[in-house]
């Protein structure tokens, strides 16, 4: 997968090179807005330095997504303030990362970048229970359930790895951008409520002690 890295810090941008070929990316690196504007690299993710020389990562966003760049956007500062996490959302941006960071973080923001944009099938079905991303709606055996924005996220991640486990910390990752505070106990507590909603589909959500999640078919 490619990345491409703007950063005007030559030491810091020099490490997450490193960091992120050691993960298996492919790294292309600018130090200023106009370069990254002219960019022609086809990245799956954009890493994007607020505070750079001339143009602003700000700027560069903006004009990213005025003319159509879709591309997914990690942004980067030493300003973590509300308004500043506002004014990059409503800008454009998919996550925000604040700087001194570990790089694990940034590791793991850019992979669940990389697997929110890919494209999701139109339905989940497990059992009698079926998400339809078109309409938002979810059913058990065409009876609807009515869940909240987390309730739907954490359950469609469940839903698009059943049979397989995945961690609490997987789940936080991959459906909460912007570092909201959702903590491992907020896991607990909407895993809790989902599985409530979903007795009667055929479906079940099993804890496996130590590791996290798995949902699977109902034994009969």
């Amino acid at each position: 997968m490619n990345v491409l890295l703007v950063e005007d810090d030559p030491v810091l941008t020099d490490g997450l090179s490193r960091v992120l070929n050691s993960h298996g990316f492919t790294v292309h690196t600018v130090n200023n807005g106009n370069d990254a504007l002219s960019q022609r690299f086809n990245a799956a993710v954009l890493v994007l330095d607020i505070g750079l020389p001339g143009i602003d990562g700000f700027e560069v966003l903006r004009r990213m997504r005025a003319a159509g760049n879709n591309t997914p956007v990690l942004l980067l500062t030493a300003r973590d303030t509300i308004p500043d996490r506002v004014h990059g959302l409503e800008l454009g941006a998919d996550d925000y990362l604040v700087k001194p960071f570990a790089t694990p973080e940034l590791v793991a923001r850019i992979k669940a970048l990389i697997r929110r944009s890919a494209p999701q099938p139109a339905q989940l079905t497990v059992g009698g229970l079926s998400l339809d991303n078109a309409t938002k709606r979810a059913d058990i055996d065409g009876r609807k359930i009515e869940l909240s924005l987390r309730e739907w996220t954490v359950l469609e991640y469940l839903m698009q790895h059943a049979s397989r486990v995945v961690s609490k910390q997987q789940i936080i990752d991959a459906v909460l951008p912007w570092g909201e505070d959702f903590t491992i106990n907020a896991v607990e507590v909407y895993v809790s409520r989902i599985r409530l909603k979903i007795a009667d589909s055929g479906v079940a959500i099993r804890t496996i002690r130590g590791f996290g999640y798995m949902l699977e078919k109902s034994e009969a």
